[in-house]
């Protein structure tokens, strides 16, 4: 068969273009999901902390669960603003500003003593956080259009299982082996060793990250004009919005709801799936901290097979729904499980890996929705009132458990969420969810 002048040019360019992109891929990504490990680690690390500090310090499960959910006061009250900020002075200053603070809060967090101490070094925390991770994403439509975006959020948001996996084995050490060194308790030491990598990430961020495709060195003049045309013609194909239509525009409350609900799910497994572990019968914090890696590992496989296939048939919505279902059941099981490590640690496992996988897949909604300023104030609407859930979702539980000596009736009510968060999704626009516009 003979090809055509044309037909070869066609296949240059398709080639040209995949080479272009993960050329950009290989240079943006693992630094950024390195960036999202340590900022994971030291809103999470409070969850193994909880198997010491709750006892040397006297907190009850409601102190604990308040403490570890306010974190998401201090983020919600200041994630809009900080996004704006970084939309105007650029991401590399930006981001590194933010993993410098939040790294000398979490060291902070090693001496508190009191329960209002361990409020303000929470709510602090999450002043300091506010605008990484929507920052992230809205730095990801510099480069990526939204048939990509999938993804590479998706390979993003593996930070979040690696954490788990990485995390929790280091954690349990780290309480296990560094307790009583240089007259600081175990859980002491966990927050000052697990501050360093965001205060290191942040000096990186500032010799590393690119503020967009034009100051990019590392790319040739035509590489640039082929990323720059894409993302060009991405924006000219979104409506125009205001910053007052972001905020009163259904969508992207409906999107908000939908985001709180996962977030119910996430933040239930990331602050309690220490102790829940331990309700089972299991005492050491190392061992507890290898089982924690076993949901967290499935959960980032299972990730990034769905996110491909989604981007693969360009459809997002079932992508979301049926994995965000599955991780509600999961919750469910459990409850039924609770005293059986091996079944329990089943139903986690499907738990995590349904929530873990619907939230990356999500954002692909709201990122091929929105454009401009309007990208930078509505994801970082949608992401802080989503993770007000971070603080409903362990204060629920620590009244729950501290009511009933159970975590069983708190993860039932984490289950109804993730299925109103599913049953959602299937109301969002199919264009909107591929990624096409109207």
């Amino acid at each position: 068969m003979k090809h055509t002048p044309t037909a070869r040019a066609d296949t240059d360019l398709a080639a040209f273009e995949r080479a272009t992109y993960a050329k950009v891929t290989r240079r943006l990504l693992p630094f950024l999901l390195l960036c999202y490990v340590v900022a994971y680690l030291d809103r999470v690390n409070v969850g193994f902390a909880k198997l010491q500090m709750s006892v040397d310090l006297g907190f009850s499960d409601a102190v604990y669960g308040l403490g570890a959910g306010i974190f998401f006061i201090g983020y919600f009250l200041f994630e809009v603003p900080s996004n704006l900020i970084m939309h105007k002075v650029g991401a590399r200053l930006w981001i590194a500003r933010i993993m410098l603070t939040w790294g000398c809060v979490s060291a902070a967090t090693a001496f508190v003593k009191t329960p209002e101490m361990f409020y303000a070094v929470r709510f602090l925390l999450g002043v300091a956080e506010a605008g990484f991770f929507p920052g992230v994403l809205l730095y990801l439509t510099y480069w990526f259009p939204a048939q990509r975006r999938g993804g590479m959020t998706a390979l993003f948001m593996t930070a979040i299982p690696l954490t788990g996996v990485l995390g929790g084995p280091l954690s349990g050490w780290i309480l296990q082996a560094c307790s009583g060194w240089e007259g600081l308790a175990g859980w002491q030491w966990l927050f000052l060793v697990q501050a360093a990598p965001s205060m290191l990430a942040a000096v990186a961020t500032l010799l590393f990250l690119d503020p967009g495709i034009a100051s990019a060195r590392w790319l040739s003049p035509a590489e640039k004009e082929l990323l720059r045309r894409h993302i060009d013609a991405e924006q000219r194909s979104k409506p125009a919005h205001s910053l007052r239509e972001v905020f009163v525009s259904p969508s992207v409350w409906l999107m908000s709801a939908i985001y709180f609900s996962f977030v119910m799910g996430l933040y239930g497994i990331g602050f309690w799936l220490p102790t829940i572990i331990r309700a089972t019968g299991v005492t050491q914090p190392l061992e507890i901290g290898w089982l924690t890696a076993i949901p967290y590992g499935v959960a980032g496989l299972v990730m990034l097979a769905v996110s491909a296939n989604s981007d693969r048939r360009l459809e997002r919505r079932w992508h979301v729904a049926i994995p965000a279902a599955l991780g509600g059941l999961g919750l469910l099981l459990s409850t039924l499980f609770a005293h059986n490590t091996t079944l329990a640690m089943a139903a986690m496992t499907l738990a995590t890996a349904g929530i873990v996988t619907a939230l990356p897949l999500f954002w692909s909604l709201p990122t091929a929705l929105l454009g401009g300023a309007a990208a930078a104030a509505g994801l970082a609407m949608i992401n802080s009132i989503g993770n007000l859930a971070g603080f409903v979702s362990p204060y629920v539980l620590g009244l729950a458990s501290g009511a009933t000596h159970d975590t069983r009736i708190g993860m039932a009510i984490l289950a109804v969420s993730m299925f109103i968060g599913a049953a959602l999704t299937l109301v969002v626009k199919q264009t909107t969810a591929a990624g096409q516009h109207p």
